[in-house]
């Protein structure tokens, strides 16, 4: 999305300020992999390098190196060391990375900041072997030993912490409308033109914002200021909204699905930030005794701003720094847009740290996580793609776990903030041409 702070592991960013391609184009069907749906598979992933799951021209490709990636050890391990490897739906990760495969080989016109290129050649290997199998539907079995004939799992050791560290994300659904009217009196703004960023290069969430006031930089508008009318009467207004809350929970997610009272849908993504600080305000909640920790989510940071208004918006000031849009064409269907510039696909779409992994990465995650209760013992293992990044995603081994759209999926994702299990999978080849 990327979006106002991963743009963010929402809940972790309300409490510490961190949480913290593909088949266009495809190759013909192999004629030594016939009928991809209905024939058995070979039974080992050595067998489909004689089957040309991997095409020959990729068998004599140079080898990627071990990874190494910084603040964390990657220790080499075998498929069969993933927890729940041979029962996840492969195929539907194997659908996701066709999606990253499509914005490596032609980037999408709409991207975010770029991540890091270690793995960009081996991954463009591993995308013309997808290719080659000339479908986008491949059965399950044959998806995970795609992955097996293509790739090496590393897992990753966080220096300074016996796991890694997960939180969930997902894009609000809202009401809406083109024009202010009674019941729409809350402006979504576009990013303003006077908006001059502190760091060059794609926007993040880091860094500050000026603008010019008699000639000098000033630090530009805060929250207060801005709702206050600072912007109002320049053209901006891109929607108008009935819950201030609403907005706030969107710039923290940065991106939502706007229910137009006409019966479209406008879908909005980040688009810049006033470059003042975040302040977390569960983290505020928490410090003054107002919710207790264990308590803490983001139901609950929502339900003490809907119970005393005037304290709620108090509370959304104490956070100055505030987040702009754009409309994005993507269909209803099709999930937020993702840094990779790619419609992300619930429950199989993370966010990861840019400057440490590539976008289209494979990884596999394990761990007990909250998905229909409280309780911390839903076994969550899971392929999942690399498209999104966020400025509280930081760490070798951090994720935010993208779970779709509207309020159930906004549940899950407030209720995630667990350690798990981390595994890389490295391309096994490099070189040549995607």
């Amino acid at each position: 999305m990327r979006r106002a702070a991963s743009a963010a592991a929402a809940l972790g960013l309300l409490l510490a300020g961190f949480a913290g391609s593909g088949a266009g184009h495809a190759a013909p069907a192999l004629a030594t992999v016939p009928a991809l749906h209905a024939q058995p598979a070979p039974a080992s992933p050595a067998r489909f390098l004689s089957a040309r799951l991997v095409p020959t021209r990729l068998v004599t490709a140079h080898l990627v190196p071990e990874p190494a990636v910084p603040g964390a050890v990657t220790v080499p391990v075998e498929f069969g060391d993933l927890p729940g490897w041979d029962k996840d739906d492969a195929a539907a990760a194997f659908r996701t990375f066709l999606i990253s495969c499509r914005a490596l080989r032609t980037p999408p016109a709409e991207i975010g900041p770029a991540s890091n290129t270690r793995l960009l050649p081996g991954l463009h290997q591993a995308c013309m072997a997808a290719r080659a199998l000339g479908t986008d539907t491949p059965s399950a079995l044959i998806a995970r030993l795609f992955f097996e004939a293509n790739f090496r799992p590393f897992a990753i050791r966080p220096q300074d912490s016996a796991q890694g560290f997960l939180t969930g994300y997902y894009e609000p659904e809202v009401d809406g409308s083109r024009t202010e009217d009674a019941a729409h009196q809350v402006p979504v703004y576009a990013r303003p033109p006077d908006l001059i960023p502190g760091n060059p290069g794609p926007q993040s969430n880091k860094g500050p914002a000026f603008r010019k006031q008699d000639g000098q930089l000033v630090p530009y508008w805060d929250r207060a200021a801005i709702e206050d009318g600072a912007l109002s009467g320049k053209g901006l207004e891109v929607v108008w909204l009935k819950d201030p809350i609403d907005l706030f929970f969107m710039q923290i997610q940065g991106s939502a699905r706007v229910k137009l009272n006409d019966g479209g849908v406008l879908r909005l993504n980040y688009d810049g930030h006033n470059g003042q600080p975040y302040v977390p305000v569960g983290r505020l909640l928490i410090q003054r005794g107002q919710v207790p920790r264990e308590q803490m989510s983001m139901d609950r940071i929502r339900i003490f701003m809907e119970s005393d208004p005037a304290a709620g918006k108090a509370l959304r000031r104490e956070n100055p720094s505030y987040v702009f849009f754009k409309a994005v064409p993507l269909a209803d269907g099709e999930g937020a847009l993702g840094a990779q510039g790619v419609g992300l696909t619930p429950g199989r779409s993370i966010a990861i740290d840019r400057h440490l992994h590539t976008y289209g990465t494979p990884f596999f995650i394990s761990a007990p996580l909250p998905l229909t209760t409280e309780a911390r013992d839903a076994p969550f293992q899971r392929l999942m793609i690399a498209q999104d990044t966020g400025s509280a995603i930081v760490g070798p081994a951090r994720a935010d776990l993208f779970f779709g759209a509207g309020d159930e999926a906004g549940r899950i994702a407030g209720r995630i903030r667990d350690s798990g299990d981390f595994f890389l999978l490295v391309p096994r080849r490099t070189g040549g041409a995607a």
